[in-house]
């Protein structure tokens, strides 16, 4: 049976990943390549883990991390559908158990705000673990004075940290935020519908979602 590690170095899977991000650098999109999956896979493993998740289950979330979002090498449009059918043509190939196939391939497709439904808990650390990922270094654009509110959103992100409290209760996104390049209220234009979406990511795992911006609370 494959695991996390052996997934990373498939040079099939490292290609669909390049040309995705690639396509994505061409119409101006923030950085999808492998510091954003590598960065979701790690999140999402971390998430089932603390929440006393098997070791396969925490396995299977690294692996949807990942693979989310090879679907943009499709279009960008309902990349989450064509990731997940890509995933399943992938993992198929390499004999991974249909039970497997079945949980990873529901989490691609379920992992983006407008279709997305945490309906397993694999799904659910996938969406939260994919949306906590707001950094300045996912900008590509260096001119700061060409830059779209989404561009200004993610450079004003200076620290990104999605964190689970002891009692297993509460799920924190604590963001550190410089206001002189997008303000909080920049934020919740462009991602209202993405933090609705962890929040019902956090209850499928029994857990309250907290978003804090600079040491306040929001939601």
């Amino acid at each position: 049976m494959l695991t996390y590690d052996e997934i990373t170095k498939s040079e099939t899977i490292r290609t669909y990943i390049i040309h995705a991000d690639a396509s994505l650098d061409a119409l101006g999109y923030t950085e999808h390549s492998f510091a954003h999956v590598t960065h979701v896979a790690q999140t999402a493993g971390y998430i089932l883990e603390t929440m006393g998740f098997d070791e396969r289950t925490v396995e299977l979330g690294k692996i949807a991390g990942y693979l989310h979002d090879i679907g943009n090498l499709a279009n960008r449009k309902d990349h989450s559908q064509s990731g997940a059918v890509m995933a399943w043509s992938i993992l198929n190939d390499r004999n991974f158990a249909p039970e497997d196939i079945a949980t990873i391939v529901t989490a691609i497709g379920n992992h983006d705000e407008g279709t997305g439904i945490p309906v397993n808990p694999v799904a659910a650390a996938l969406i939260l673990a994919d949306k906590a990922d707001v950094r300045r270094s996912r900008v590509r654009n260096k001119d700061v004075s060409a830059f779209d509110i989404h561009d200004r959103v993610n450079y004003s992100v200076k620290k990104s940290v999605l964190k689970i409290n002891e009692e297993k209760t509460i799920v924190k996104l604590k963001l550190t935020v410089d206001t002189q390049y997008g303000s909080v209220m920049d934020y919740f234009e462009i991602f209202m519908e993405r933090m609705i979406l962890c929040r019902k990511a956090a209850e499928k795992l029994g857990l309250q979602f907290k978003l804090i911006i600079n040491e306040q609370q929001l939601i």
